[in-house]
C-alpha cells in the first residue's frame, strides 16, 4: 500500500470508547456522530482496535481475542433491535452508566448480555418477519465454517461453568468425532443464541460501513499477530499453535524488554508452528486476513516483526527475558496474501526491535510503517527516526499508540528534564503540561508522513488517567470513554488538516 501523494490524517478511537449510557460504545447513533464529528474535523481516517469478542477474565483486552473472525457483541445498538421488533422500547435505551464513564466489564458483560438473551427469546417466539429469519439463516450458511466452530466452542465453554477449554474433559479437549457430533446435538440451541449475536454484530458492521463509504471516511482496522489461547481458533486447529498434548502451550509470544518494560512483555499468547501453516497454504491466515478486509478498507498489522522472526518464551518462564528469537516464513505468507489483495492494504506495526530483515520483508512488500512521536525526543534527536524532521512520507506519524501514555501524561510523569527541555527547543517555545498535546498533533500533521494518526486523549489534551492500556498491567486497561468532542475541537482540526495540505480522502 502506497501512502505516497495520499496524505491524510485520521483519529485513533475505539468503539468501547464511543459515548453510551448502555456502559459500553456501540453501533449505533454514537458512531455515526462520531462519523460525522470526523468529516467536520477533515479527517479521513478513522482507526479502531480489534472488534472481536472479549474474554471478560482478561479485563476485555481486544488483543487477546475469542476468535480471529467473530465479532464482539456487546457492541451491538440495542435501539436498533427496537426497531427489528426484538426488544421493547424501554429495553432499546438503557440508563446503567453516565454516557462517558469507564466500561464496567462486569456490569456490560451481565446487562447486555440479559438483554440480547431477551431479543434472542423473541426471535426464536416467531416475533420477526420471515424476512429477518432468511436473513439470519442466510448469514450462518454463508459463515457457517468459522460460526459453527465459534459458537460450538462458547456453547461448551458455558456448560463447563467458562473453564478454558484446556481444563474441558479429554473428549472435548482433544476434540473426540463422538464427544463432538453429542455435544452439537446437546447444545443446538445455545450454539443458536451466540450465532444470532454474530448475525446481529456483522449486521450492524455491514450498515457502519456503509455509513463511513458515505461521508468518504476510511476504516482502518486492527489485526492482531496472535489469538488468544483460549480461543475458539486455537481448540479448533490445535496442531496449528505450539501446543503440548494437554493442550497448554509449549511457548508463548511476547517481546524481549524494551521501552515499555524492563522484564519484556510476555503476552501469553500461543506461537505459531509455521511449518504446519506453510504446509497448508496458510489457509487459516489467508481467510483471517480476508475476512478482516471485509469489514475495514486497510488493517495495521500488529507486531508486524513477528512475521520475520518472533520472540518465543518458554512457557514455564515468568517474565519475557529469558526468550529467543525464531525465524517465521513472513515472506512465503506475505507473497500468498498479496495474490488474494493486490497492493495490500496493510500497515506494518514496526515498533520496538527491528532489524534489517523486518525492514526488507517491509519494503519488498511496499508496507507503510509506524513512527511515533513520542519515541522522538529522547537520544540523538538529529538521527532518531520518530523525530518529526525525520519522518519519511511511506509511514503513518501518531503521537502515540493505544500502548503509550496519553501525550499530556508521558509529557508529565514520564519524559525526563532534559527531554521537556529538548521538545521546548524543538518546538521554539517553552512547552506546558496544558499545551504539549497541541504542540505534538501539530507536529503529526505537519510532518511530512503520507498519513498522520492521534489518538482522540491527544486531540482532547487529556492526561495521563486517560490512558487506554498499560502494557504488561492487568488492570485498568481498555475501559476509557469520553463524550463526542465539540465543534470547537473539530474546527480546530479543520484549520490545521487545510493548511498542512492533508485534504480529505474522498470517495474513489
Amino acid at each position: 500500500m502506497k501512502l505516497k501523494g495520499k496524505r491524510a490524517s485520521g483519529i485513533l478511537h475505539h468503539i468501547t470508547s464511543l459515548p453510551s449510557k448502555a456502559g459500553v460504545g456501540g453501533l449505533g447513533v454514537e458512531a455515526t456522530e462520531f462519523l460525522d464529528f470526523l468529516v467536520e474535523a477533515g479527517q479521513s481516517l478513522w482507526q479502531i482496535l480489534p472488534v472481536g469478542p472479549v474474554d471478560r477474565a482478561l479485563g476485555g483486552s481486544p488483543y487477546c481475542g475469542v476468535s480471529a473472525f467473530a465479532g464482539n457483541e456487546l457492541l451491538v445498538d440495542l435501539q436498533a433491535l427496537v426497531r427489528m421488533g426484538l426488544l421493547p422500547p424501554e429495553d432499546g435505551t438503557p440508563d446503567w452508566t453516565a454516557p462517558d464513564a469507564p466500561v464496567d466489564w462486569d456490569l456490560v458483560f451481565e446487562r447486555k448480555g440479559a438483554t440480547l438473551d431477551r431479543a434472542w427469546n423473541r426471535f426464536c417466539e416467531g416475533t420477526p418477519s420471515r424476512e429477518l429469519r432468511e436473513e439470519f439463516d442466510g448469514f450462518r450458511e454463508r459463515n457457517g465454517g468459522w460460526l459453527g466452530e465459534y459458537s460450538l466452542f462458547c456453547a461448551i465453554k458455558a456448560a463447563q461453568g467458562g473453564e478454558a477449554w484446556v481444563n474441558w474433559p479429554d473428549s472435548l479437549r482433544k476434540r473426540d468425532p463422538g464427544a463432538m457430533e453429542e455435544a452439537v446435538m446437546a447444545l443446538n440451541r445455545e450454539r443458536e443464541r451466540i450465532e444470532f449475536g454474530q448475525w446481529l454484530f456483522f449486521r450492524q458492521w455491514s450498515k457502519l460501513r456503509e455509513e463511513a463509504g458515505r461521508r468518504g471516511i476510511t476504516l482502518f482496522g486492527d489485526l492482531p499477530i496472535y489469538v488468544g489461547l483460549d480461543s475458539a481458533d486455537a481448540w479448533a486447529w490445535q496442531e496449528g499453535f505450539d501446543l503440548g498434548p494437554d493442550g497448554r502451550p509449549i511457548s508463548v509470544a511476547g517481546v524481549p524488554p524494551d521501552y515499555y518494560s524492563e522484564t519484556g512483555q510476555r503476552w501469553g499468547n500461543p506461537t505459531y508452528r509455521w511449518e504446519v501453516h506453510r504446509r497448508d497454504g496458510f489457509s487459516w491466515w489467508r481467510s483471517r486476513v480476508s475476512h478482516a478486509l471485509s469489514l475495514f478498507d486497510c488493517v495495521r498489522l500488529d507486531h508486524f516483526r513477528g512475521l520475520a522472526a518472533f520472540w518465543s518464551i518458554p512457557a514455564g518462564e515468568e517474565t519475557a527475558i529469558r526468550g529467543e528469537w525464531v525465524k517465521a516464513p513472513g515472506e512465503e505468507l506475505l507473497e500468498r496474501l498479496a495474490e488474494d489483495h493486490p497492493g495490500l492494504p496493510i500497515v506494518a506495526e514496526d515498533l520496538g526491535v527491528i532489524t534489517p530483515d523486518v525492514e526488507s520483508l517491509k519494503d519488498r512488500f511496499n508496507l507503510p510503517g509506524m513512527r511515533v512521536l513520542q519515541f522522538g525526543f529522547s537520544g540523538d534527536i538529529g538521527s532518531n527516526p520518530h523525530a518529526p524532521h525525520r519522518i519519511v512520507e511511506e509511514v503513518v506519524a501518531y503521537t502515540g499508540t493505544h500502548d503509550n501514555n496519553t501525550v499530556r501524561g508521558w509529557f508529565e510523569e514520564e519524559l525526563a528534564p532534559e527531554g521537556r527541555t529538548l521538545l521546548s527547543r524543538y518546538v521554539g517555545h517553552r512547552v506546558r503540561d496544558e499545551g504539549v498535546a497541541a504542540d505534538l498533533v501539530r507536529l503529526a500533521l505537519s510532518s511530512v508522513a503520507g498519513w498522520a494518526i492521534c489518538p482522540m486523549q491527544d486531540v482532547l489534551g487529556l492526561d495521563g488517567r486517560a490512558r487506554m492500556n498499560q502494557p504488561s498491567s492487568l488492570k485498568g486497561n481498555w475501559t476509557w470513554r469520553a463524550a463526542l468532542p465539540s465543534r470547537e475541537v473539530a474546527r480546530n482540526l479543520s484549520e490545521q488538516v487545510a493548511l498542512f495540505g492533508r485534504k480529505r480522502l474522498l470517495p474513489g
